[in-house]
């Protein structure tokens, strides 16, 4: 483990301890929702300090490789896509190039991500829109790139945030459940989820908030067994307890660089603590 991640640990024992009296406290009674968005805004900015290097964990160098990356993304990880996108982009680098392509080709570059036949179809749909519609450039526009073929909301929020500098939220599947087990709403559908928490953070923050929840749910708070005992924002957080207290064993469940384990990316970002993925498909 690094340094960095070492440090973020030992702060997170130290506030995870007395998590459970404080939790047990606050469900004494109901949460007003002026409470909840101070609650909200106060675990966004602890997020902040935990993961000052949060950061899309997709490999682009532009905004046509982010789109197809997102694209590719669904159904999988990052790092799979990251370990299967080299090789495609040195085939299509461009949208013209893509709108070109043999589907059977494509379909066979694309197939470790899975689901290669609807994706493949999506990737030539959207570069055909992109080379006749956009002049070859992927839109800034959030109307714009809904347009596309197989582009919905949370891909284009993807895509502006991270191309484009333009605020977005991505309700995916990480960002979705955490923000229900915090209570800052108990919506399903992405969209509404979306405009709910939208609503809680100035816009200014949605596309850093998106990269921290996100890197929290891969990390620390997972889907079927979340590492309680571990997360530095235990004591703000309404579901304590469902997944593991117990400190010591809470810390073998943490992963990626908080484990001492490769991210997703193959080329992180320079301040990136963690070690670069593999680059082989395993």
């Amino acid at each position: 483990m690094t340094k960095t991640a070492a440090k973020a640990a030992a702060k997170t024992a130290a506030k995870a301890a007395p998590a459970a009296k404080k939790v047990a406290k606050s469900a004494a009674k109901p949460e007003s929702h002026l409470a909840m968005v101070r609650r909200a805004r106060r675990i966004n900015r602890e997020l902040a300090e935990v993961y000052p290097y949060a950061h899309p964990e997709l490999d682009f160098r532009n905004p046509f490789e982010l789109l197809v990356a997102t694209v590719l993304s669904a159904q999988t990880t990052d790092l799979r896509v990251n370990q299967t996108t080299p090789a495609v982009f040195a085939k299509y680098p461009t949208s013209e190039d893509m709108a070109a392509a043999v589907p059977e080709e494509l379909e066979e570059v694309i197939r470790p991500t899975g689901f290669f036949r609807a994706k493949a179809k999506s990737l030539i749909g959207l570069s055909i829109a992109l080379r006749d519609r956009f002049d070859g450039e992927v839109p800034g526009r959030l109307e714009d790139l809904v347009s596309l073929p197989g582009v919905g909301r949370k891909t284009a929020n993807v895509v502006l945030g991270n191309a484009f500098g333009v605020p977005g939220l991505t309700v995916d599947t990480h960002f979705g459940r955490l923000v229900r087990r915090w209570k800052w709403t108990e919506q399903e559908d992405p969209e509404k989820v979306e405009a709910e928490i939208a609503a809680i953070f100035p816009k200014s923050e949605w596309t850093m908030l998106s990269h921290r929840v996100i890197f929290h749910g891969r990390r620390i708070c997972h889907s079927r067994k979340p590492a309680c005992g571990a997360c530095p924002i235990a004591h703000l957080c309404p579901s304590y307890g469902e997944g593991e207290t117990d400190p010591e064993k809470a810390r073998k469940l943490l992963k990626y660089e908080m484990g001492g384990y490769p991210g997703q990316r193959l080329s992180p970002p320079a301040d990136y603590p963690g070690k670069p993925a593999p680059a082989r498909i395993e």
